[in-house]
């Protein structure tokens, strides 16, 4: 049987108003959970901070649902919206 590497990935997305600290804390979460960021793009659009990630999660075994409820608070925290979703599932949902 192969091994998709893609199972063990998710994509996190991040968007809201741009503020000092952003990147640092939600990369700070990851590496919190032994979540490894292997590719990242960001942007700022007129004062709105996006931020896309491609992290994989097999490293270190990260458990997704806790990421997942860490992001939820975070997001809170920052006033920001948190996304995260296993890579397999983003692909089917945008057809990438």
């Amino acid at each position: 049987m192969t091994h998709d590497a893609s199972t063990n990935r998710a994509i996190v997305a991040v968007l809201g108003s741009d503020r000092a600290g952003i990147v640092a804390r939600v990369a700070g979460e990851l590496a919190d959970h032994n979540a490894n960021i292997l590719d990242i793009s960001q942007t700022i659009l007129r004062g709105t901070f996006t931020m896309t990630m491609l992290v994989d999660l097999e490293p270190m075994d990260c458990d997704f649902s806790v990421l997942h409820d860490a992001f939820e608070a975070l997001a809170k925290e920052l006033g920001v919206q948190i996304t995260i979703q296993r890579e397999e599932l983003f692909k089917l949902m945008y057809r990438l």
